[in-house]
């Protein structure tokens, strides 16, 4: 029997307490939360505040009272842990309600303290106007100013994956949102062809966005309205801004006991999540893992993970070092108004940065069955290996069934498979839900006919590069996808000579 102590709750610390109690009845466990809030649905925070859920109280997972009646957990909200005294296997307790100071012993100590937002020292980015959304408490404040306020114009300063969500929301409320971006691109966890599509969905959408600059400033005027400067010199007046720059690895509490911290900021931890210390256990987005693809840390802030770390945790702690970590490599998908978008692996970026030889393939398929109602449009991007065909990424962007071939190529990857294991991939078959050949099977074949010299390709990046005076560009397009799609019609001219390239459009 003995004491384990959690820091932080949600996604990482709840999971690490609930599976230590079903793996040892008399263990005493206590969590300590700084918030109120122990077990909550942080990806579903900007949804509430688009109305998309109504109830608040659906956010909340667990309580404290239930979780302590259901697992006898002693929980402690409004509670910061504040230090830990490794020698004395002890770590100093602030009550944020009463200002209390205490020490509590331990025989585990978990940590799992989560990731704060970027705010960087921009002038002006503590006025009240500006918010970010972190937590319950970040979503009550957003939801509350909009109600009582009734802002009309929304700046969101970055266009990650929470960025882009809170744009969709705060346009269901009938504000017009402005998109700040110092990328060339949103998402950027995508490639620039894909996040592409994106950037078109957008504009259909009248979301206005700015890219390849960043805030210099923000000015509050007499009105209450704010002037937001940006690096081109250009202002924007806005009611309200929502900064969604980032989050970085709350790792305070590691380095103040001298816990060995990685270059990304993350805590090191082993195979097993324990950090350099063995009594001490780290987990969620706080800490750094070696990325199976490209063999080098990261820190990847997403929920799935923290949840498979909490049970992994737990098992170790209770039954000995015998579960390990795998790491992962950064599943991730989001709802951007009628698209989805959705990667795993790595980036053809990352790649490149990382000196990996690889090839890329882009498919444009259906959702299902075109002579079944209502196909819609799928663009999918596998990267892979030159060599042997082995899968290093890929990223999609459709209407319908991003999801299902996400997850496909996910599992692939993890599993060290190939295209030709994707190929050959059985999937479940009817019109209504996808082809007898389903996109992700095609776009295997795709990169196939690439990795065994069957088609040359060129890329985009490849076409702005060539000498258009010895570049015969061919559109094989029927007349009704030329209609529907005329993205590259302006590019459909003549040229002199017929030369060495065809260019399939």
């Amino acid at each position: 029997m003995g004491t384990y102590l959690i820091v932080g709750g949600v996604a990482g610390g709840a999971t690490v307490a609930a599976r230590l109690r079903r793996n040892d009845e008399k263990s005493k466990i206590i969590l300590f939360e700084r918030g109120d809030y122990i077990s909550y649905a942080n990806c579903g925070l900007p949804y509430y505040i688009g109305n998309t859920i109504t109830e608040r109280e659906k956010l909340f997972v667990q309580t404290p009272e239930s979780f302590n009646k259901r697992f006898n957990v002693d929980i402690r909200i409004k509670s910061e842990v504040t230090k830990i005294n490794r020698d004395q296997k002890t770590v100093e307790v602030k009550n944020l309600s009463t200002g209390e100071i205490y020490k509590e012993k331990y025989d585990k100590l978990i940590l799992s303290p989560g990731a704060a937002p970027i705010k960087p020292p921009i002038p002006g980015i503590n006025d009240d106007r500006i918010f970010t959304l972190r937590n319950v408490p970040d979503t009550d404040k957003i939801k509350n100013f909009i109600e009582e306020k009734r802002p009309r114009r929304a700046i969101i300063v970055g266009a990650g994956f929470i960025g882009l969500e809170m744009a969709e929301n705060l346009h269901a409320k009938g504000i017009f949102v402005t998109i700040v971006e110092m990328a060339d691109q949103v998402m950027n966890v995508i490639d620039y062809e894909m996040a592409a599509e994106v950037h078109q969905h957008l504009k259909t959408k009248k979301v206005e966005f700015y890219l390849k600059d960043g805030v210099s400033s923000f000015i509050k005027r007499q009105d209450e309205r704010i002037v937001v400067k940006l690096n081109s010199g250009k202002e924007i007046l806005t009611d309200m801004v929502i900064l969604s720059i980032g989050v970085k690895p709350e790792n305070s509490l590691a380095k103040d006991a001298n816990l060995k911290v990685g270059i990304t900021g993350g805590i090191e931890v082993n195979d097993f999540l324990q950090t350099s210390d063995n009594d001490i256990y780290a987990l969620g987005d706080a800490i750094e893992f070696t990325n199976p693809i490209i063999n080098k840390k990261l820190v990847i802030p997403l929920a799935g993970p923290a949840n498979k770390q909490g049970r992994i945790v737990a098992d170790n702690i209770v039954g000995g070092n015998n579960s390990k970590y795998t790491g992962t490599i950064g599943t991730a998908i989001a709802k951007v108004f009628d698209l989805t978008v959705g990667s795993t692996g790595v980036s053809e970026k990352i790649l490149k940065k990382e000196n990996i030889p690889y090839l890329a393939s882009i498919t444009h398929s259906s959702s299902h069955a075109g002579y079944y109602p209502n196909a819609l449009p799928l663009t999918i991007k596998l990267l892979f290996s030159p060599t042997d065909g082995k899968i290093l990424g890929s990223q999609i962007v459709g209407y319908e069934g991003v999801d299902k071939r996400v997850d496909v190529i996910a599992m692939l990857i993890k599993c060290g498979k190939t295209i030709y294991e994707l190929m050959e991939f059985e999937h479940s078959y009817a019109p209504p839900y996808s082809s007898a050949k389903d996109p992700v099977n095609i776009a295997a074949m795709a990169a196939e006919n690439i990795l065994k010299g069957k088609v040359k390709i060129v890329h985009s990046t490849d076409l702005l590069k060539m000498d258009m005076a010895n570049t015969f560009l061919l559109d094989i397009r029927t007349s009704q996808q030329f209609s529907t799609f005329s993205t590259f019609s302006s590019l459909i001219v003549s040229f002199p000579k017929l030369t060495k390239y065809f260019i399939y459009i």
